[in-house]
């Protein structure tokens, strides 16, 4: 690593961690984006506990989006499963293509307000990049190190376990981490439904046309899809060196 991205990533994680610990310090630089003394920081909620929520949000979708996708991934790779792969595709592409704001109006007269119909929204949004990449990832195994998995006497489940998901799984990974950057933004859209993140903050900013509230929102919200973006990358490389990729 050069000392110029080192120097990038530890600035990135102090600019977050000081808006989101001590977000009184970026008052004077944000207090000219306010009108009629209306306030420069957001303090209709600690940032650090919607940060949190915010997160708990991403993850908890990313990781039901990951086992579905990831499984289905693996099911149309097989034999047994291939004549579904186009169905498979079709629906995930749905999940892509279906606008979460609709989502979420079809899914709260189901499963109410709050977290819920934001969780059942991410998912279908995260399942596209996951999904392709496990069929990619495994359909990039060469034949001749199956061929000598199955010499050395694997079946097909030794084979797949330790053999082909080893060798995707930086690929798996790049569209999980694709996923999890996604739906990093698309989780603001939760608050209009109850449910408790970073979405509050830059909906007040809009409801009060203070553009502070909004500024302080969007840039949290961006400097944790840089610093989640570089964790994932970070772990794609070891993974691609471990399995000898890279």
């Amino acid at each position: 690593m050069t000392k110029g991205a080192l120097f990038a990533r530890l600035a990135t994680w102090a600019l977050l961690a000081g808006l989101v610990l001590a977000p009184q310090v970026f008052a004077p630089v944000l207090r000219p984006l306010t009108e009629n003394g209306a306030p420069a920081i957001y303090d209709q909620g600690s940032l650090l506990d919607l940060t949190i929520a915010h997160l708990a949000l991403v993850f908890v979708s990313s990781a039901v989006a990951a086992i579905v996708a990831i499984g289905a991934g693996i099911f149309v790779t097989r034999p047994a499963g291939e004549e579904f792969l186009p169905l498979s595709r079709s629906i995930v592409n749905i999940g892509q293509t279906f606008p979460p704001v609709a989502v979420l109006a079809l899914a709260v007269p189901a499963v109410g307000f709050g977290a819920k119909p934001t969780l059942i929204a991410l998912v279908l949004y995260g399942l596209l990049p996951i999904f392709e990449n496990t069929i990619t990832g495994l359909r990039e195994v060469s034949e001749p190190v199956l061929e000598a998995a199955k010499g050395v006497g694997l079946d097909a489940r030794q084979r797949l376990l330790r053999i082909e998901m080893p060798l995707a799984l930086p690929v798996i990974l790049a569209g999980v981490r694709l996923s999890v950057v996604v739906n990093l933004g698309t989780a603001t859209i939760g608050s209009t439904v109850a449910a408790k993140g970073l979405g509050e903050v830059i909906i007040a900013g809009l409801q009060t046309s203070n553009t502070a509230f909004v500024l302080q929102g969007g840039v949290i919200v961006a400097l944790l899809a840089v610093v989640i973006y570089d964790g994932f990358g970070l772990a794609e490389r070891a993974l691609a060196r471990r399995a000898g990729l890279g």
